[in-house]
């Protein structure tokens, strides 16, 4: 509010017969500017409150994957996949803080790849405070820790560092840069409003963006490494080599179900934005709508995949009900803001469809993912991507995006240039994962650091190469007095070739 505008008007309702008018008028118009400014002041706080809320909520499911990667492998690399799971969040900091944000959302800049704020300079921005940064390292780790999961049991130490780093601090943020930035040639809110298709890709909180590009991560890393030795006999039968623990299989999924309402709502950043003034209905009530969408994908996937593995299998299985729950919440992620909770539960079914048969695909081919991470993120996460194009509401695009005129879903009558849109999307997130992570596998492999040697494989990492296993099964003391002593497996630099 101006308030030498104000002043002068309210001096001429005062009326002379009032005792300086003018310096009422300024006085009560002070007032009222000053309470403009805190409601302005409020506003930010609540809604970076709210942002750095989704961040904690967002980070809390590294605590999840770092459990459902614990159960999902044997005992014996127990301590190895938890270890490279910190390493995610810890490499992935400060990745993501030198090179990955600037990559990212770095403005002004050009529509592939971002280049200003690297180390966070001349930050915060009028479009960017500190939550925001932390809010999108959270993402990027994510990321990290679906790729960690397809190349599990079977890889050396120092690859896990390699490509986490180049995975957080590039590859990651290029794409996020594509379809999330302002200045990003694909994205919906494109700050010169032209459009890919008129309608930019609506990838909300990140099938595409997250899932997709670690799924595909995941994928190069786990066929360029080859199986785990026995996971297929002589005969090219697949043999099940299951995690050790399904309840900390169980424990990592429900983090990841709690972390996923930091993941999908969060993404809206602002909570207090008003649709109609003075009204009950705002972004508040998109919000809860979100997680409503969410929720009821995953349940829908959980019930599907349960039932249908019962059919195929003949068996209860909670670790296949696990990976289907995720595999709805994959798929729910791009589109969870703009599609109605009815048009959720379908998603939830096919993306359990979906994951049953990436994995019967994966044992024709004799592929080796240990967490089924490259099927779930991937292929539920491609899948999650033609599904918003298929069911976006007309009503919801507006009020998340704004405007008017929007395309929207092609089974709501939205007409086909958001599918287009979004095909280009899965289409480029292969090609540029496949371009970037494909040939960084294959150079890791052939200088020998990507899989560890036979006997180190056979042996448990943890103890060849991180000093002993993660569980203690004696009393150390005790066994000592017994004369019974645990001869250390020295890790071979040798690679495995062959079939398994």
């Amino acid at each position: 509010m101006d308030s030498g505008f104000c002043a002068a008007h309210l001096s001429q309702l005062l009326g002379p017969n009032t005792t300086n008018a003018t310096a009422a008028a300024n006085f009560i118009c002070d007032q009222f500017t000053t309470v403009t400014n805190n409601f302005s002041d409020t506003r930010n706080a609540l809604d970076n409150t709210y942002l750095l809320f989704s961040a904690y909520l967002v980070f809390s499911m590294q605590l999840g994957f770092a459990m459902l990667c614990a159960g999902s492998v044997r005992a014996k690399n127990t301590m190895n996949i938890m270890l490279t799971n910190v390493l995610d969040a810890a490499a992935g900091g400060l990745f993501y803080y030198l090179f990955g944000y600037a990559f990212a959302f770095g403005s002004p800049s050009g529509g592939f790849i971002g280049r200003h704020n690297f180390g966070l300079t001349s930050f915060p921005t009028s479009t960017a405070d500190y939550s925001v940064f932390l809010y999108q390292w959270a993402f990027a780790i994510a990321a990290a820790g679906i790729t960690s999961g397809s190349i599990a049991e079977r890889t050396q130490f120092v690859a896990y560092l390699i490509y986490s780093s180049v995975l957080t601090g590039f590859v990651y943020p290029v794409v996020s840069h594509w379809f999330w930035s302002p200045d990003g040639w694909a994205g919906v809110m494109k700050s010169d409003g032209h459009l890919l298709f008129g309608s930019g890709v609506i990838d909300f909180a990140g099938s595409g963006v997250v899932h997709m590009v670690g799924g595909i991560a995941g994928l190069w890393g786990a066929f360029i490494e080859g199986p785990r030795i026995g996971r297929f006999d002589h005969n090219g039968r697949s043999v099940a080599l299951r995690g050790h623990s399904a309840s900390l299989v169980v424990l990592g999924t429900f983090m990841l179900w709690f972390g996923w309402y930091g993941f999908n709502p969060g993404s809206f950043t602002k909570i207090l934005v008003p649709y109609t003034t003075g009204n009950f209905y705002g972004q508040w009530s998109a919000v809860g709508r979100t997680a409503v969408t969410t929720t009821l994908a995953g349940c829908t996937a959980a019930l599907t995949t349960l039932f249908g593995k019962r059919f195929l299998s003949g068996h209860w299985n909670v670790t296949d009900v696990c990976n289907g729950l995720l595999g709805g919440f994959a798929a729910i992620t791009a589109g969870c803001s703009v599609v109605e909770p009815w048009a959720a539960i379908i998603c939830g079914f096919v993306a359990a469809v979906v994951l049953i048969s990436c994995n019967r695909i994966a044992e024709k081919v004799k592929y080796d993912d240990p967490l089924e991470a490259a099927q779930l993120h991937g292929g539920c996460g491609a899948w999650g991507v033609i599904f918003t194009a298929l069911f976006a509401t007309e009503e919801y695009v507006t009020e998340v995006y704004g405007g008017s005129g929007r395309p929207y879903g092609l089974l709501m009558g939205g007409g086909g240039r958001l599918l287009a849109a979004h095909l280009i999307q899965i289409l480029v997130i292969v090609g540029w994962v496949s371009a970037t992570m494909g040939p960084l596998f294959y150079v890791l492999h052939k200088l020998k650091l990507l899989r560890i040697s036979t006997e180190d494989e056979m042996a448990g990492m943890d103890l060849t190469r991180h000093g002993g296993f993660a569980y203690i099964y004696h009393d150390e003391d005790e066994a000592q007095k017994m004369g019974i002593q645990l001869n250390r497996v020295e890790p071979k630099s040798s690679t495995p070739t062959g079939d398994y």
